[in-house]
């Protein structure tokens, strides 16, 4: 029974988690390679440094080490992607294979300082080493089974997410001197939900919520890494995990496991390592609710004074996306939605807003770029001043005639440029032969900007540097405390920097580096206080809260303190001595050593089987042997599928190569038993029987095109499909070779703006789908299908009204049946009739958030409904006239929003449909339907 439901499990949530970009890269870019026994680093020409010490700090942590999960080791492919501004990195299954986005980060607090090539390697190999020491039994079972993405499956059933990047956080904190667990920004999220009292369920906090902020797995799965090794020694997770992979215990295997070597329950375990970290980071309940005085999360993010009683800020929340907000004592105005970007920083003197935008490339989907928006808040009018450039955290002068901003070309240099604020043109650039790295410039004079940057080691200061000569001096020592956001008043410089355990505001004087401490009364004290913003005696600062950001103002003149520049001190550790074992630093040991450099073929392994993967989308049944390539430029997928209603059988190849700016597609299928209906000459019409044999090859051009606050996708092509079907039985030689060819061609068109959290569609969008069929040889036979939906805002911020239509035009012979993809009135089985018109219209809404489950096993997040009309309108001829029917539906759909084992993200739902016209069927006019998600079996 247990392999059963274990059967079942794998056939309901076999789902791909994917961050790769296929065909992302233009062909223009060559590729060389590092080859060690641990990794294959691919990587640009130009890289050769960054590569060389990514592959010296795998080769350090292959060999060293107290904390490792086991002696398996199966060679892993790095690719290094420099093209795009995103700062990010993965490793997956389907194929093995990691990449690195290597841009940095701007806010240090996030992320930390050390140099990001080295911080993703000392993360991301621990994840190579978890996927290769848990393919054990049942686990590799699976793998036997069902290929790599087997694997990925059974190690997401038996070790939750919270390990996988826990682990690696503390593998990135052991072997380095910064690292996210030593980050007081990192436990700000569960620290402000102690200190708020709000004790939220394990599955609420495993799950997350819709309602509530709760901090990610990486923060809970750290906790609980960190406090295993602390208590019980550096093999606890080695044998927690093996167990765990290997199924000891079919269900809830890691549970079983942690009690099997820590001799408690899982729960005592979580209980007791929360309750740890709880006594660590200061959590007494603060008095009041002084920052939760909405019921939605909402950040408030950036502010910048506009007059001693006015400030701009960015303001979001589960309900709405970033606007620019202007706030005059109790009332506030929203002015813009700010455009797609990396970040939430702006900044804003005299009457203008600068920030850097995001635009991607249209066709290669790893470049992107960091454009220059300025926003002129007298007018209302947005201008963008650069076009393809990598900017980054601009500020613009008082005179509003210069922007100074931070460039990170693709070999990771970080530059200081000034561009001529009205035409984005470069005035000057400045030298960096200390190879810092740029964060957050604010001009000081108008020949002076202060930074916060970070060395080579991942050390931070505060450096003053002349715009004319490129002189750099430096405010502070550098260390491993984290510095960002400054802001200048006269000859003082307002910061937040890490200390003592917390992020903290400080002050200092730019002509004699007296640094000052400013006091921040209550949780603001403990939770992080960031992104000053200074106007006289007044300072208005951003607050982590479990709410969200909130500003907070306060004075200056009583909670300023002199201190020493010690009290920037090195990370703390949060009283985790596991920590302080193994190998030090690595980001200081780990420098290239030599390796040799060779070109890297496009052509290796360009057909690479990894998987066997089912699909289900019912009627259809399906099971797929794929292949992908390390560089996402071939897709190669041999299948075989049923299909339940016609009860045909299909064997077929189907392959895609995106590697040019057209993408190639190719392959062909057999099928067998299909079943049609055939006119004869005389008009009537007769259910025959056939195989059918296909073969195709065409382009297709996908484009993002996006730009400003809309995401837009364009996809276009045409296939030139071989179609000879062989008829059997009676018909066989009355109907002979029907064999024929014909184009099929599309167009896909989408376009949205951004979505918050809480809304279940983008309040305004739009697509359209263009589909054209036409033969070529042998018969005549042609179809045309149209879709669009369009959406607009409901009654509140989380309703969408959306309106469905469709159209459907086919030839009236018969000699060629096309598939059907028209969206017929809900309710009713469709046919493909000569003329079909469609208009649907939906209102959805949240219904509640129940944020509550079962067992570990369901935990349902939101509730949602649709009420919904439909009306079909066709035509067709029957005996040779031409009739006219409607089909129409209304009725209620409810959708349930769930996550399943603490893991997988399940939408599901019930759909009720009142038929308002005959059902051709006889069913009746009440009918109740199981709604699966298109994306829960799919690829």
């Amino acid at each position: 029974m247990r392999l059963i439901l274990l059967v079942i499990f794998y056939g309901l949530f076999f789902l791909q988690l994917k961050a790769q970009q296929f065909g992302g890269n233009p062909p223009s870019l060559r590729w060389k390679q590092i080859n060690t026994p641990s990794a294959r680093v691919i990587f640009p020409s130009g890289l050769d440094t960054t590569a060389g010490e990514v592959a010296a700090i795998i080769g350090y942590l292959k060999r060293n080490g107290p904390y490792s999960l086991g002696m398996e080791e199966q060679k892993v492919s790095i690719v290094l992607q420099n093209q795009g501004i995103i700062s990010n990195g993965y490793v997956g299954l389907g194929p093995f294979r990691s990449e690195f986005y290597l841009t940095p980060l701007q806010n240090s607090f996030r992320l930390g300082s050390l140099p990001w090539h080295k911080q993703l390697a000392l993360h991301e190999f621990r994840h190579v080493q978890q996927y290769n020491n848990f393919n054990v039994g049942l686990s590799r079972a699976f793998r036997i089974l069902f290929g790599q993405e087997g694997q990925a499956l059974a190690n997401g059933m038996a070790v939750p997410n919270w390990f996988f990047e826990g682990d690696a956080v503390f593998n990135e904190t052991q072997t380095s001197g910064q690292g996210r667990g030593r980050l007081p920004f990192f436990h700000n999220g569960y620290r402000s939900l102690w200190i708020a009292g709000k004790d939220y369920s394990w599955m609420k906090l495993r799950n997350g919520s819709l309602k509530d902020y709760t901090p990610d797995h990486y923060q809970l799965g750290y906790l609980l890494v960190a406090y295993g090794y602390e208590k019980y020694g550096s093999e606890f997770w080695k044998n927690v995990t093996r167990d765990a992979a290997s199924f000891k215990g079919l269900f809830y295997p890691l549970q079983k496991a942690v009690k099997r070597h820590s001799g408690v329950t899982y729960r005592t375990f979580r209980e007791e390592g929360m309750k740890y970290f709880r006594d660590q980071l200061d959590t007494t309940t603060a008095k009041g609710n002084i920052f939760e005085t909405t019921q939605t999360v909402t950040d408030e993010e950036f502010p910048a004074y506009v007059n001693d009683t006015t400030i701009v800020y960015l303001r979001s929340s589960y309900k709405q996306i970033p606007a620019f907000t202007l706030r005059s004592g109790s009332s506030e105005r929203r002015l813009r939605v700010k455009d797609i970007s990396v970040d939430e920083q702006f900044s804003y003197r005299n009457k203008k807003i600068v920030y850097a935008a995001f635009r991607p490339d249209a066709r290669w989907g790893w470049k992107n770029y960091g454009v220059i928006n300025v926003l002129d808040l007298e007018t209302g009018k947005q201008r963008t001043i650069t076009s393809r450039t990598r900017y980054f955290a601009p500020d613009i002068n008082e005179q509003g005639s210069e922007i100074v901003t931070v460039e990170v070309d693709i070999r990771g240099k970080s530059t200081l440029h000034l561009l001529n604020a009205k035409d984005g043109k470069i005035i000057r650039e400045l030298a960096n032969p200390e190879s810092l790295f740029y964060t957050y410039p604010k001009f000081y004079t108008s020949t002076q900007v202060v930074s916060a940057v970070r060395n080579q080691q991942g050390e931070m200061s505060l450096a003053l540097t002349d715009l004319e000569s490129g002189a750099t001096g430096y405010l502070l020592p550098f260390s491993y405390s984290v510095i960002g956001f400054p802001a200048i008043q006269h000859d003082t410089v307002f910061f937040t920097a890490s200390a003592a355990g917390n992020d903290k505001l400080f002050a200092v004087d730019i002509k004699t580096k007296a640094l000052s401490l400013i006091s921040t009364p209550g949780r603001a004290e403990r939770t992080g206080s960031y992104q000053p913003a200074v106007i006289n005696n007044r300072l208005t600062y951003s607050v982590f809260t479990a709410a969200g950001f909130r500003l907070r103002t306060q004075e200056l003149s009583t909670s300023m303190k002199p201190v020493s520049s010690e009290a920037l001190t090195a990370a703390s550790i949060f009283k985790i001595s596991a920590l302080n074992k193994g190998m030090g630093n690595l980001i200081v040991q780990s420098n290239d050593t030599g390796y040799s450099i060779r070109n890297y073929s496009k052509s290796f392994r360009l057909v690479n089987f990894h998987s066997l993967e089912p699909y289900v989308n019912d009627p259809d049944y399906q099971l797929s042997l794929l292949g992908e390539n390390v560089l996402n430029t071939l897709q190669t997928e041999l299948f075989f599928s049923y299909n339940r209603n016609e009860q045909y059988k299909q064997i077929g190849l189907a392959s895609t190569y995106g590697a040019l700016f057209p993408y190639i597609t190719f392959g062909g299928n057999y099928t067998i038993d299909r079943r049609a209906t055939f006119q004869a000459s005389n008009g009537s019409r007769y259910r025959v029987f056939f195989n059918q044999a296909q073969a195709y090859a065409g382009l297709q051009v996908p484009l993002n095109l996006s730009r400003g606050r809309r995401s837009n996708n364009l996809s276009f092509g045409t296939q030139y499909v071989f179609s000879n079907p062989e008829y059997r039985g009676f018909f066989k030689d009355s109907i002979g070779n029907r064999s024929y060819t014909y184009l099929n061609s599309f167009i896909n068109l989408s376009s949205q703006i951004q979505v918050a959290r809480q809304q279940i569609f983008p309040r305004f969008a739009q697509t359209l789908s263009l589909n054209y069929r036409n033969t070529l040889t042998r018969f005549s036979g042609n179809q045309f299908q149209a879709s669009a939906n369009l959406y607009f805002p409901g009654l509140s911020f989380t309703h969408n009204l959306v309106f469905n239509l469709g159209f459907s035009a086919r030839d009236n012979n018969q000699q060629v049946n096309f598939s059907n993809s028209f969206p017929f009135a809900r309710g009713y089985y469709s046919d493909n009739f000569y003329r079909m018109y469609k208009a649907g219209a939906n209102y959805h809404f949240p219904l509640l958030y129940p944020d509550a489950g079962i067992g570990n096993i369901v935990y349902l997040l939101r509730v949602r409904a649709n009420g919904f009309y439909d009306f079909t309108r066709v035509r067709d001829f029957v005996n040779r006239r031409l009739v006219t029917a409607d089909f129409r539906s209304t009725g209620c759909e409810v959708f349930f929003d769930t996550s399943w084992w603490n893991e997988f993200r399940v939408n599901f739902g019930i759909r009720y449909s009142r038929l308002l016209d005959n059902d051709p069927d006889g069913r009746g006019a009440n009918w109740f339907e199981f709604i699966l998600p298109v994306n829960l079996f799919s690829r």
